[in-house]
């Protein structure tokens, strides 16, 4: 089996309102494609963030992929990645990920096994969290705690909010909102996407600490290593952080560190299926966890593969209004709490073409 092509496509639509987070406001979703496409009636497909610089990348990776065997993973990996040249971090490195996810894809697919049976098959449900509690124009307190309320009636039995884009006193009073709607027997993550100065963040633990929280995500800005550690080291609530990282070298320096209990690792950013295992497997020989950032259309394969797997983000129609409509075969939440990866051959990434159409950009 040879790879005879690889294609890219973009799709891009509105929100229904425009969500803000510690930084940063989005006002739009989307989804990026790479279809491998290959002599042997196999496609693999990978996902990821297709501006135009990844567009580039993956049209010049493509140029020395055709004709090559595509299950030969580890060697495409390492002839992408020429630190010097593309692939150290940034776009170039998601340019290398959404390859080697569809080669993943297109492997398992050539196995008849769905992804997470290829990877290691570790269980075929994995706990859950729904991803929300965003900053926007006219949502108050009743607002953000009927959001996560709607969040745990689908069957979450955790959710994630958004904290740093105001006081902290504020984000102190939406914090507590949202415990006293859901109860103490729901987890509660809070994200500052970076917002904070380490001292910031010393403080602000400090006052939700009261609130037992399940983990604060990305605290400082990522390259804030010993920001990271001086936060671990104050407060009883678990440092997470990672999805801004890139490949197993920028995980090594984490758990150097000591700057964090649990990764959120994103395969669309960090390099691809073959990297995140290998973060996987790194985190695991220092009894860390894997909490993934990321879309769990991908995700819930890789948690499921895994036995340091903690939990997977999920996002619901609130943050995404194209959920349950991206793909083909969409995941849900089950009765438990759990999701379940589709239980097809490959990753089950086919995106749903006919509600997609309206929003191609290429």
């Amino acid at each position: 089996m040879k790879i005879t092509r690889i294609v890219t496509e973009s799709f891009r639509w509105p929100r229904h309102k425009p969500i803000t987070n510690g930084l940063h406001t989005y006002t739009h979703s989307g989804l990026g494609v790479v279809r491998v496409e290959t002599d042997g009636d196999l496609t693999g497909i990978g996902i990821g963030s297709l501006d135009t610089v990844v567009k580039a990348a993956v049209e010049r990776f493509a140029a020395d992929l055709i004709g090559k065997d595509p299950l030969d993973i580890e060697r495409h990996w390492h002839d992408m990645w020429v630190p010097k040249l593309v692939g150290r971090r940034g776009l170039t490195t998601r340019a290398i990920a959404a390859i080697d996810i569809a080669l993943w894809d297109l492997k398992a697919k050539a196995a008849g096994m769905p992804l997470y049976k290829l990877l290691g098959g570790y269980r075929n449900r994995v706990p859950t969290y729904v991803a929300g509690g965003y900053y926007e124009d006219g949502k108050g307190l009743d607002e953000l705690a009927r959001e996560m309320l709607d969040s745990v009636a689908m069957g979450a039995r955790a959710v994630k909010m958004k904290v740093g884009a105001v006081s902290q006193r504020e984000d102190l009073a939406r914090v507590r909102t949202v415990r006293e709607a859901v109860g103490p027997d729901v987890a509660i993550m809070v994200d500052a996407n970076c917002a904070y100065r380490a001292h910031e963040a010393i403080q602000f633990a400090r006052l939700i600490e009261p609130l037992d929280i399940f983990w604060f995500e990305e605290p400082v800005q990522p390259d804030d290593m010993a920001g990271h550690r001086r936060l671990a080291q104050s407060t009883s609530i678990p440092v997470a952080t990672g999805e801004n990282e890139y490949t197993r070298y920028g995980f090594r320096d984490l758990i150097r560190e000591e700057a964090a209990a649990i990764f959120n690792a994103d395969a669309l950013v960090l390099g691809g299926v073959s990297e995140f295992m290998k973060v996987a497997y790194l985190a695991q020989a220092h009894d860390l966890s894997i909490a993934p950032h990321g879309p769990q259309q991908l995700h819930i394969h890789l948690l499921a593969a895994i036995a340091n797997g903690l939990i997977l983000e999920f996002y619901r129609e609130s943050t995404d209004p194209m959920h349950g409509q991206i793909y083909v075969h969409d995941v849900v939440i089950n009765e438990d709490g759990t999701v379940s990866p589709p239980d097809v051959p490959g990753a089950g990434l086919e995106p749903n073409y006919p509600a997609l159409e309206q929003f191609r950009v290429f």
